[in-house]
């Protein structure tokens, strides 16, 4: 007996959905389960369940994101000069439990606060920790940040002492064996001359979503805190601020592709990303451990277990380029991060 999931997911298409579910999509050529093909009634059950995180490939992208996130924030902390605070949505849910992490996001869209915008961390100057510990000992933890609005004076205070803000994104791909990593930028017709690659080429690239662009323009003007882009491989990262890739956009260096994201309910829709050539970013550091990759479970209330891989460990390094970055903006406008 089957089941035609495709009928199920053009009912849901370009409907918009959860919060939960945006937060989930991947790209469609990422998923392995063909959601075109006929599959047995039992998966199908689970895996197209709209409120239910019940999909191996959706829990490995739960995973390695939450892996890449926790990377990155070890390697800022690492430096002991700076130190990185969750702040996001995303960044801010809970980490150990994916049930827990379900039943965040329907609390986010409860308190009608699905479709807020912030970036993943902030970045602080390891001078001003225990200032920013208090401050969000005194909200309630980093859990409670995204139910509190940013001009709460303890928020204000927080974020006055933002050196900058990344919005954290990640590939599960290894950066150096990808075909046309290496390879020198040359003028491209299509890019009216413009420096770039082939049209289909296969390189690093920071991801950034077009529906993300005016959002966080909008935070970075707010706040007068620098927005940063950091795109994590699996042995390699590249950063690069927003401004730089709005201006890469703006100049044509940088051309918008339309792709299919599927979230875990089974709706698709379409979405433009800009896919920035890493020659155009700084090298963020590099994977110097690479992490474990466990076999994990979870088993649902009526018995079925869904296997599903786990990242743990690993060890990222921040560049010197990095440190320079990150050195160049705290010591910008000092008074107003006060």
């Amino acid at each position: 007996m089957g089941i035609n999931i495709m009928t199920f997911a053009d009912r849901n298409s370009c409907r918009g959905g959860s919060f939960f579910e945006a937060a989930l999509a991947v790209p469609a050529e990422e998923i392995e389960f063909l959601f075109s093909e006929r599959i047995l009634l039992p998966w199908a059950e689970h895996i197209l369940n709209p409120r239910r995180l019940r999909g191996s490939d959706f829990l490995m992208r739960w995973s390695q994101g939450r892996w890449s996130e926790e990377l990155v924030v070890q390697a800022v902390n690492k430096t002991r000069r700076y130190f990185a605070l969750p702040y996001g949505p995303s960044g801010t849910a809970p980490k150990g439990d994916v049930r827990e992490f379900e039943l965040y996001f329907e609390r986010l869209e409860k308190a009608s606060l699905g479709k807020m915008k912030r970036p993943d961390l902030l970045i602080f100057r390891t001078a001003d920790r225990v200032e920013i510990e208090k401050l969000v000992g005194d909200l309630g933890g980093l859990k409670e940040l995204p139910f509190t609005g940013e001009n709460d004076p303890r928020m204000v205070k927080i974020l006055a002492l933002a050196v900058v803000a990344a919005e954290c994104e990640n590939s599960l791909w290894i950066a150096k064996k990808m075909p046309d990593y290496g390879k020198v930028l040359t003028p491209q017709r299509r890019l009216a001359g413009k420096l770039g690659l082939k049209k289909n080429a296969i390189t690093p690239t920071i991801v950034l979503k077009h529906e993300d662009r005016e959002p966080l323009r909008e935070w970075q003007k707010t706040h007068g805190i620098p927005v940063h882009i950091w795109h994590l491989f699996y042995d390699l990262a590249f950063g690069i601020s927003l401004d730089d890739a709005e201006r890469l956009i703006r100049e044509g260096y940088i051309e918008g592709t339309r792709q299919v994201f599927q979230a875990p309910g089974g709706a698709t829709t379409q979405k433009i990303i800009y896919k920035i050539y890493y020659q155009h970013a700084f090298c963020l550091g590099e994977v110097v451990e690479t992490p474990r990759l466990v076999a994990a479970s979870i088993t649902d209330d009526n018995g079925h277990i869904l296997p599903y891989v786990r990242f743990e460990g690993g060890r990222l390094d921040l560049s010197s380029q990095a440190l320079d970055v990150l050195k160049r903006l705290a010591q910008r406008n000092p008074e107003q991060r006060r």
